[in-house]
């Protein structure tokens, strides 16, 4: 069985930064993920998407965040389970908990931060009879490398930001691009709305809205779409990929039977320290819900940070805690 100080589950920016707070406290951490790189949404789905409000960069792109984090925490030597789900919680006798994954790894701790963002996810599909055929094959449901798309005919869905931007970034990448929305109007920002319709009317993507695409073909690989229009009927589009962005369903997946108070919006916490109503389980980032709730990275840095000192008092309650800066300590690592 894994022994640490914190079991970490989900491996994001929140988790990875669990990690330095709780290793400036001369706490272990161990980081559980289902999926099977460090990073949680930041690698599976927009690595190449730059982000705008963390602290000290104009901008930094996803993946490049992931890597920054990484370094910053690897003087705290974390361990690491990747490509298994947390499922089953157990509290043992001396009151520590221990977690059992679905391959049956097993992982011991005092303390657990749930730092899963929005849980266990997977696309929203549109309801197309044929499309698990092609997945890999030519359909994807969200970007990893865009280069991917290099000189090939893409077609993308949705009306949301993550369609717009794509549809954006990919007409200087792709040989030919087409955007189809089942309306005229758009969910995203406005100032992306404004950059689609001006690249339409220059001709660098096809825009086709009020209409959905309803079938795919090709001979193992796609090759095409059919999209059903209101008023001009079906349209054969040939094409490399097909890009459905609908966004991502959220799921909490066994987390639900953990005992832990929930709603809609994810696990409700204290905002004194971010615990959960279980004991020694607190919940951190984009899972967890309060009355002013922001889902933003830079929120769940600050969530982890307060959560770390509450869990250093958990597990040890009767060391005395002295808050020292980073600039007079640096960071000494295991």
């Amino acid at each position: 069985m894994i022994k640490t100080d914190i079991l970490i589950i989900g491996a994001g920016p929140v988790g990875l930064f669990t990690v330095f707070e709780a290793g400036l406290l001369k706490l272990h951490c161990h980081i559980v993920d289902a999926l099977p790189l460090p990073g949680g949404q930041l690698s599976e789905i927009y690595p190449k998407k730059p982000i705008y409000d963390i602290p000290g960069y104009p901008h930094i792109l996803a993946e490049e965040l992931v890597n920054k984090l990484m370094a910053q925490i690897e003087p705290f030597k974390p361990g690491f389970t990747l490509g298994e789900r947390a499922e089953k919680l157990e509290r043992l006798e001396d009151n520590s908990f221990k977690i059992t994954t679905n391959k049956g790894t097993e992982i011991n701790a005092p303390v657990i931060a749930i730092a899963a963002g929005l849980g266990s996810f997977e696309p929203r599909k549109p309801p197309i009879d044929n499309i698990e055929h092609f997945e890999d094959q030519g359909v994807e449901y969200f970007i990893k490398n865009p280069e991917m798309y290099r000189k090939k005919r893409v077609v993308v869905a949705g009306g949301g930001d993550s369609a717009l931007d794509w549809t954006i970034y990919l007409a200087d990448v792709a040989d030919e691009v087409y955007l189809v929305h089942r309306r005229t109007g758009f969910r995203g920002a406005p100032d992306s709305v404004e950059k689609v319709l001006e690249l339409s009317a220059n001709g660098k993507i096809k825009l086709i809205t009020e209409a959905q695409v309803i079938g795919l073909q090709g001979n193992g690989k796609l090759n095409e779409v059919i999209i059903l229009h209101d008023r001009e009927g079906e349209i054969i589009v040939p094409t490399d990929h097909f890009v459905p962005l609908f966004g991502m369903a959220p799921k909490l997946g066994p987390l639900q039977e953990w005992g832990l108070e929930l709603d809609k919006d994810g696990i409700l916490v204290n905002t004194f320290d971010y615990s959960t109503n279980v004991p020694g389980i607190y919940a951190i980032g984009d899972i967890n819900t309060y009355p002013g709730k922001l889902k933003l990275i830079l929120c769940g840095f600050h969530e982890a940070t307060l959560m770390c000192q509450s869990a250093f008092k958990y597990i040890y309650p009767d060391k005395k805690l002295s808050f020292k800066y980073t600039t007079v300590n640096g960071v000494q690592g295991f």
